[in-house]
């Protein structure tokens, strides 16, 4: 049990969900206290993190599922677990309808407009598996996808949108964007021969890269934006700058000649931008505003 255990969290890379969880948060936060001025309850916060948990599982499963006949193929990916045997389909789907069923109940505990909303998440887990089979901008609906956990906080808590919760949604689905153009440039040959499609095999790995880039020079802009828009002050507008500086230093590392440190700058660096945006987030808002 306990291995099969490990096989599923290997297969969903829960360590990955240090990527997407802090701006969750962050849309919590931040929802409290631009719409209604107190922060999110605890009991808000356990639900958020139980339907992330539930949405990120199912999206994973289903990628994973979907994907397996593409990824018996691929070298880099034969050895997860539905090729490489060590997981049945059966399994993978009673996984996935789990994690929905959790997704689903943890947003009924929240607010009518979670579970109105609730179409929508699940049309977007789904169909981004099937994206890279007929357009390059994957990578984008990929963000559009993960980029809901910020904005589905932000609703959880307030229960209607703002313009800011917009704007952080846009920045954090551009972010998402441009690092996984950055984790595609691994399969270039491979998505090029198997008419897989990605920005990589559509635009070269120098084209791609540029793109990349592109995508988070407006990150950046967004993260500013939302400084302008809200009450943040000093110590979010740290926290920004060294996202920024994590941001171009993740660009200094890959270049199309040397893809050696793609993953370095995938995990560790992405990771880590995530967790200092949220602490000093935290820290502005519970010690400088005294919340």
């Amino acid at each position: 049990m306990i291995r099969k255990v490990r096989i599923f969290l290997e297969m969903i890379k829960f360590e990955h969900t240090i990527f997407a969880l802090p701006f969750a948060f962050m849309g919590a936060i931040l929802g409290g206290i631009v719409e209604n001025g107190e922060l999110p309850t605890w009991a808000q916060i356990g639900w958020i993190v139980l339907a992330m948990v539930g949405a990120r599982s199912a999206a994973m499963g289903l990628n994973r599922l979907i994907d397996r006949s593409i990824d018996a193929l691929n070298p880099r990916t034969e050895k997860r677990a539905i090729p490489a045997g060590l997981l049945k389909v059966g399994e993978v789907v009673l996984f996935i309808a789990v994690s929905f069923a959790l997704l689903i109940y943890a947003s009924t505990q929240l607010n009518s407009l979670c579970v109105k909303l609730m179409p929508i998440a699940v049309f977007m887990l789904v169909i981004y598996s099937y994206t890279k089979r007929f357009t390059w901008l994957c990578h984008v609906v990929l963000g559009l996808t993960i980029g809901l956990s910020p904005l589905g906080a932000w609703v959880a808590v307030t229960g209607h949108f703002d313009p800011a919760a917009w704007v952080l949604y846009s920045t954090v689905a551009l972010w998402l964007a441009g690092f996984d153009t950055v984790y595609a440039t691994q399969d270039f040959e491979f998505d090029r021969g198997n008419k897989v499609h990605s920005i990589p095999a559509r635009f070269g790995l120098n084209g791609a890269l540029w793109i990349a880039r592109g995508f988070h020079a407006l990150t950046a802009v967004g993260f500013i934006l939302l400084f302008a828009m809200t009450d943040l002050s000093w110590a979010y507008l740290a926290g920004t700058i060294i996202a920024i500086v994590i941001l171009f230093y993740q660009h200094w590392l890959v270049r199309p000649n040397d893809l050696s440190r793609v993953l370095f700058a995938f995990f560790p660096m992405n990771g880590t931008l995530s967790v200092v945006l949220f602490v000093f987030t935290l820290v502005d808002v519970l010690v400088l505003h005294q919340w």
